[in-house]
């Protein structure tokens, strides 16, 4: 996973698993890789990630987080840069995912990873290793699975 001081975008699904307790060997991976790229000022998301964290931190995970809660990590991962969820970003998308085969909630995932500079994308959604858009997807739980 070697993740360094380049930008990195980071996908709603590692963002959960730094914080939640559901998944032990994957939270330990998640933690480490988000505390890097935010101590080297790396770290980028959207407005959309931010919106699924939200509601997969309140309704979606084990042990549930209150609104307080929920709201203190959101406000912690968006001092890194968001990118927003504009109609440019949205038509891209939609061109992306009619001629790449890929969905349209991955398309908006992976044109707002573009658009924020970032080399890398890391999530457990798409194929490990293509790269889309000058962005290489990166599942930092490839290892944790074999473990």
């Amino acid at each position: 996973m070697n993740a360094g001081s380049q930008p990195s975008f980071v996908d709603t699904s590692v963002l959960v698993y730094a914080v939640a307790d559901d998944d032990p060997a994957r939270q330990l991976v998640a933690q480490t890789l988000v505390d890097t790229l935010a101590a080297a000022q790396a770290l980028h998301t959207s407005t959309q990630v931010l919106q699924e964290l939200y509601v997969v931190l309140t309704r979606k995970v084990r042990r549930k987080f209150t609104n307080a809660e929920a709201i203190d990590y959101l406000d912690r991962i968006a001092r890194a840069p968001v990118t927003t969820t504009d109609y440019r970003l949205v038509r891209q998308a939609a061109e992306l995912s009619g001629s790449d085969a890929v969905s349209f909630w991955d398309a908006l995932i992976l044109v707002a990873a573009a658009r924020s500079g970032s080399t890398r994308l890391y999530t457990e959604d798409l194929q490990h290793g293509r790269t889309v858009l000058g962005v290489e997807i990166v599942n930092p739980f490839r290892r944790a699975r074999r473990s």
